[in-house]
């Protein structure tokens, strides 16, 4: 099962306790504050809302004279300088608190900025990933669980698929290298499930849906 632990202190950073014998970690990563910031915090649609905010405050006071209109302007503009500057914080806060570990036998998030917490993802759970590439190297991975192994949506967020409210699965969010790290945790994956290496298929993370990934119930052969 998707196991959630509190966190205790770590000797090997990312990881609760320490590897069972014989257990190797192939990878580890955490996401891009900036990623992060567009793609969780939507910083990009804040930023356009505020701008048409002040256009239409500043259109309503431009007749009552320059003065209400700077106040005006001034105003909204700091408010939406204050929630941008919020908002990217937040996601550097999350992002230097996230760790993902990729072993030869499962996946680790460690998150929590106030309460840290690990989400220990056995390949056995694992049905499916997909990888979900952006311009400029970073992406997602999302890991589509088994069966009648759930996960919480709200106790994952943001490390977790927009909107599989149902079946939430979890998610490597806004990794840099995504390709190598998808390529790693497909070939463990391929292996777990002593099944020959295939080709990964990747999408833009802009497509309606998503091409599965070498998992144990979905593999892209090439």
């Amino acid at each position: 099962m998707c196991d959630l632990e509190k966190m205790k202190p770590e000797s090997i950073p990312g990881l609760p306790e320490d590897l069972p014998p014989g257990e190797r970690i192939l990878w580890r990563g955490a996401p891009e504050w900036k990623s992060l910031a567009m793609h969780v915090f939507h910083v990009r649609a804040v930023t356009i809302y505020f701008v048409g905010l002040a256009v239409w405050k500043g259109a309503v006071a431009a007749p009552d004279g320059t003065l209400e209109l700077a106040t005006t302007l001034g105003m909204v503009a700091g408010l939406g300088v204050t929630a941008l500057a919020l908002l990217c914080l937040f996601s550097w806060l999350i992002a230097r608190s996230t760790i993902y570990t990729v072993t030869d036998a499962r996946v680790v998030i460690r998150a929590g900025v106030a309460l840290p917490k690990s989400i220990n993802i056995p390949f056995t759970v694992i049905g499916s990933a997909s990888l979900r590439m952006r311009k400029g190297g970073n992406g997602d991975i999302p890991l589509q669980l088994t069966g009648l192994n759930q996960a919480g949506y709200l106790p994952l967020w943001p490390h977790v698929r927009p909107w599989s409210l149902v079946r939430a699965q979890p998610m490597l969010r806004g990794v840099p290298d995504a390709g190598e790290a998808a390529e790693i945790l497909a070939g463990a994956l391929s292996e777990k499930a002593g099944q020959p290496k295939t080709r990964i298929a990747t999408q833009d993370a802009d497509a309606p849906r998503d091409e599965a990934m070498p998992g144990r119930a979905a593999m892209a052969h090439g």
